[in-house]
This record gives C-alpha cells, sequence and structure tokens, in this order.
C-alpha cells in the first residue's frame, strides 16, 4: 500500500525551521549554547533539573501556574501548582538529609502514578541524589535487581506494591529505609515494623531548603534497560539531559505555556521522567497525570474533560484505540487536541490514516531510547510527516546509517542506526558496567543496536533490532532476565525466550522450555510454569505462551541458538547452521 506525505498539522508558533535540521546537521555546539541561554542557572553556573523544572517558575511569574491536574483511579483529584510542587519537594528533599542522604546516593521508587512520587524525585534530585523510578507492574525478582545492582540505601513505595515484594528485601544490604505512602488511607493496614509513614516525615520537614550545588555532569536519573545477555543495566543520565528534553518539548511537542499536556507512560519508564516531567515542566507546562490503567472511553473522557491540547502516548496504545472502534471516540469532544505525538515502538502507516480520520490530525512519530535520555530523530510539527517513518533528525543531532565496518551507508541502504556522542541527555554510564558502556561506542559512532535505513531526503525508517532484545508494548524485555527465571522452576533444565510477532504489542515473550527427567510436558505444568514467571516477573514480562520441546538448539560453545528457534516459530530461513551442536 502507498502512503503519501501528510502535510503540515495543525501548530501554533513553530520557531524551528524545517531547514535548520539540514544546515545544523549535528556539526558544533551553536544549537545547544543557544538553548542553553534559556535555562535558569544556578549560582556558579551549576545546573540542577529540579531548580529548571520546579523553582525557576515558582520563583517568577509561575509561581501559581497550575503544573499538575492529578486524577486517582478511584477519582480522586488533586491540583498542585509550580509554588506548592517547590514547597513539597523542599520538604522531602529535608526528609531524605534528615536520613542522611547525600549528593551521589540512590534513591529508588517503586510506585503508581501518584503526586507523592513526582514530588519525590524532585526533592531527591535536589539534594543530587541518584534517582530510579521502577515500573508499578514489575514483579520481586526485576525490583530486586534494580535495588541490588544501583545500592539504592532509600526505596518509596505502597503498601501493596510493598507486599509484592516483601521476600526480597532481605537480601537488599544497602537499602536502609523504606518510606511508605498510603495515599489517601486507601489501606487499612499500611506498614510494616521499621517501615517510615512518608505522611508523618512530610508533616516534620520544613520546606526551607538549598538546592545542592550539582555540576551537569552530576548523575541525576538512572533507568534500567534489558539487553540479549546479563542482567539489566542502569543507564545513568546527568542534570545537563534537561537542555535537550527542554528543546525537544519545545521543538517536537511544540509546548507553548497555555498548553494542557498528558503523557501516558509510566515514570518507570524513560518515556515516563523524560517526558512526563522533564521536557513539560521545564516549559512551564500544565500537565495531566491519570493513576488508572487503559480503557479507550476513560482516555478519551479524559481528553474531552481537561481539554487536553498536546498528547504523547505509545503505539501499542494507539493500536488498542483502534481495536475498540470509531464509534466511541465519536461519542466525545477532542477538538482541544493540537498535536499526537507516539514512541516506544514503530508507529504502522494505518496508524497514522486512523489518526486521520478519528482527530483530523496526524500522529507524529519519533525515536529515541532509554540510553539517548530525550528525542533524537522526530516528525517535528513543521514536517511533512511520511506515515511509517521515524522522521529526521533534530538540530544539533547527527545521525547515519552505518555498515557493520562503520562506514557510512547511501540512502535506500539497511544498516546500523548511528548516532554522533556529544547530545546533552545522552548516558554517561552503564552502572558498575564501564565495559558494558565503551562498547556501545565505536569509531567515533553511538552504536544504538536498530537496524534502519533512510531516504533521499534524511528520513529514517526503522527495520528491527541487531540483538534478541523483545519490545513488547514499548518496553525492552531481555530474553535473559526471562530465561533466568524460567530455569528456577523445578521442572525447567534449559529455556529460550524470543519475540513473537503481535498485531496489538508489536511482540510477545514466548518461551520454549526443556524439562527435567521425571517431569512430562502438560497443559496443567505449562499454567504452573506461566503462574510461576508471572510471580517473580509480573504479566507485563513473563512469557506470554509456552512450547515444551526436547533441547533447545545451540551453538557448540553452548550458546542457546535463539535466531533458530524464531525462524522455526515464524516458518522462516533457519540461515548458517554449521555451528549447530549436534545430537
Amino acid at each position: 500500500m502507498d502512503y503519501h506525505p501528510i502535510k503540515k498539522p495543525n501548530v501554533k508558533n513553530m520557531k524551528v525551521k524545517p531547514n535548520l535540521i539540514k544546515r545544523t546537521g549535528g556539526k558544533g555546539n551553536a544549537v545547544w549554547d543557544g538553548i542553553q541561554q534559556e535555562l535558569s542557572w544556578l549560582p556558579g553556573g551549576t545546573l540542577n533539573m529540579a531548580h529548571e523544572c520546579i523553582d525557576r517558575h515558582a520563583e517568577g511569574a509561575g509561581k501559581d501556574r497550575k503544573a499538575l491536574l492529578w486524577e486517582g483511579k478511584e477519582g480522586e483529584k488533586e491540583t498542585y501548582t509550580f509554588g506548592q510542587l517547590k514547597e513539597e519537594s523542599n520538604k522531602f528533599a529535608n526528609v531524605l538529609k534528615e536520613l542522611g542522604i547525600k549528593k551521589g546516593d540512590r534513591v529508588f521508587m517503586f510506585m503508581e502514578r501518584v503526586p507523592e512520587l513526582y514530588i519525590a524525585i524532585f526533592g531527591a534530585l535536589k539534594l543530587g541524589a541518584v534517582v530510579g523510578p521502577l515500573f508499578s507492574a514489575f514483579g520481586p525478582d526485576p525490583v530486586k535487581d534494580r535495588l541490588f545492582d544501583s545500592g539504592a540505601r532509600i526505596l518509596l513505595t505502597q503498601p501493596a506494591l510493598r507486599r509484592r515484594i516483601a521476600d526480597i528485601l532481605p537480601d537488599l544490604p544497602e537499602l536502609e529505609h523504606i518510606i511508605v505512602v498510603n495515599k489517601n488511607n486507601r489501606d487499612p493496614d499500611p506498614f510494616v515494623k521499621g517501615d517510615l509513614n512518608y505522611d508523618d516525615l512530610m508533616k516534620r520537614a520544613t520546606s526551607e531548603l538549598e538546592i545542592a550545588r550539582t555540576s551537569m555532569y552530576d548523575y541525576s536519573v538512572m533507568h534500567y534497560t534489558s539487553g540479549t545477555t546479563g542482567k539489566p543495566k542502569g543507564a545513568a543520565h546527568c542534570h545537563f539531559a534537561v537542555v535537550q528534553q527542554y528543546a525537544t518539548g519545545k521543538w517536537v511537542l511544540d509546548f507553548h505555556k497555555d498548553d494542557l499536556y498528558w503523557c501516558t507512560a509510566d515514570p518507570g519508564w524513560v518515556t515516563g521522567t523524560s517526558y512526563g516531567m522533564f521536557a513539560p515542566w521545564s516549559n512551564g507546562v500544565t500537565q495531566l497525570i491519570y493513576e488508572g490503567g487503559f480503557k479507550a472511553s476513560m482516555w478519551y473522557e479524559l481528553i474531552q474533560r481537561y481539554k487536553v491540547t498536546v498528547w504523547y502516548s505509545a503505539p501499542t496504545a494507539i493500536r488498542m484505540l483502534m481495536k475498540a472502534g470509531e464509534d466511541i471516540p465519536a461519542r466525545y469532544d477532542l477538538s482541544s487536541l493540537r498535536h499526537i505525538n507516539s514512541v516506544g515502538e514503530p508507529l504502522n502507516p494505518e496508524a497514522i490514516v486512523w489518526g486521520l480520520k478519528v482527530f483530523n490530525q496526524a500522529i507524529h512519530d519519533n525515536w529515541w531510547q532509554t540510553e539517548t535520555g530525550a528525542i533524537l530523530i522526530a516528525n517535528i510539527p513543521a514536517m511533512d510527516v511520511r506515515p511509517g517513518s521515524m522522521g529526521r533528525p533534530i538540530p544539533g543531532i547527527e545521525a547515519a546509517i552505518i555498515s557493520d565496518s562503520f562506514d557510512k551507508l547511501p540512502p535506500g541502504k539497511e544498516g546500523n542506526l548511528a548516532i554522533r556522542p556529544g547530545w546533552p541527555s545522552m548516558f554517561r554510564t552503564y552502572w558498575k558496567n564501564a565495559e558494558m558502556y565503551n562498547s556501545r561506542f565505536r569509531k567515533g559512532w553511538y552504536i544504538t543496536g536498530d537496524r534502519a535505513r533512510m531516504d533521499e531526503d534524511g528520513y529514517f525508517w526503522f527495520v528491527g533490532r541487531t540483538d534478541d532484545v523483545i519490545n513488547s508494548a514499548g518496553h525492552l524485555v531481555g530474553p535473559f532476565e526471562v530465561e533466568s527465571v524460567l530455569i528456577e522452576h523445578p521442572a525447567v533444565v534449559e529455556a529460550g525466550v524470543i519475540g513473537k510477532p503481535d498485531p496489538i504489542a508489536m511482540e510477545v515473550v514466548k518461551a520454549f522450555v526443556a524439562l527435567r527427567d521425571g517431569y512430562e510436558p502438560t497443559e496443567e505444568l505449562r499454567r504452573d510454569i506461566m503462574a510461576f514467571a508471572r510471580k517473580k516477573l509480573a504479566a507485563a514480562v513473563a512469557p506470554r505462551e509456552i512450547d515444551f520441546i526436547p533441547s533447545l538448539p545451540k551453538t557448540r560453545s553452548g550458546k542457546i541458538m535463539r535466531r533458530l528457534l524464531k525462524a522455526r516459530e515464524l516458518g522462516l530461513p533457519e540461515g548458517d547452521t554449521s555451528t549447530l551442536e549436534e545430537d
């Protein structure tokens, strides 16, 4: 099916000219130098994300501007101005200070989308702590891996989530305090002996605070990202990232002070921090935070009720809306929407065509990663949208398609998507894994792990991953992490995991397991293994399907050939099997 460029949508005031992308080409620092001048640096030329996002507005004309409109899953509503967020985050910073937290310490959050989560993140950043938001749907094992690896000293959580991970807490020797938020007293039995009560701590805390003089290169936020082998890796970013998050909020999301913005991403993923906190609030924008989950009619109702103007979601969510049909949105007034964006996985062309029909405008796809910290390639509002393309590099970014020998490839050729290092939001390390970090940079390029092609006009088109990482509903799932849990089951001797194509989630996790002697492959055992995995990993990461096979295909060195498992599952050519282990 042929798709034609979609002309520039309803944009209020786009200051970046389309040809600026060609003119800068990612060379030099003029683009980022200009953006830095728009921010409000701390005395001595230091930079702190919390100051840029909260305090600089609260200390000026934006003090009484609404920053956060919260709607809870039980219908509760709360509103916070920038002035109130400053006061509350100051209090939490002083809570942490009283507990001995200092610059560089890790403070992690395992919470639903409630205001206290956002207050705590900015409070920790004001002290110079490194924050680590965790996905609220995680099971105990992913939480344990991240808390143990990071050496987190503080965990902020909620009663139900604390109960979910209770068994792993004794295995975290560096975890000193657990702070529990019992939101609106929902839980009748919220605290365990030794826990700290968030409300009590905040009542005793003062709102007077001097923000830590963090440098632009001090660590700020750490998100864990999955790979093909080994445990998830902590991609650590620095305060300098806010420069690019602020800029892309203007250029890509087209933020203006009178916007009402809604980002549907969970803060446990990088989109939920970079574009659910830092980009909108550094631009002084009011944003909606909805605690509840997906329901098509509720999402449309929220857009209508709050008059959302800029909306950032994910392809999986958009496909779920498509599946719900066109009758539901027709019942709502969605005319407030003027700009819609999508990220997390490729947005299929059909979804863009659907968006034109339902919202009367194109949905703008863009590309970035946990490691990049902010958008690098986008369909900015001033560009024509080419359905299926991730867009073109933003000003100040040089992207290219390169060969396996690191040479640039011409337009139309498929190869490795690479970025010239040096952008402000670039991750600065994998926590305690410098060797893995250094392996991502070759011959002056950051190697993204994605394959793509570029057309004659500089638009980039995603092709696929170069490794076995599974993209399920925009969440990267490392096969090793799932396999490690599966082989803990007493019946499983070995396991291999692949991503199976899915029309809604892009991919779902499918596992192949070989059983120990004495176990028979029954439906009851399949259900038991799946329940075991979901308990330890949570449903978002655990396998959706499990097949029993006598043994897994392996190389002569013993490495599981996931490529072969996937080829056999999908009926594709098996390719070179010369290294396959002989039975």
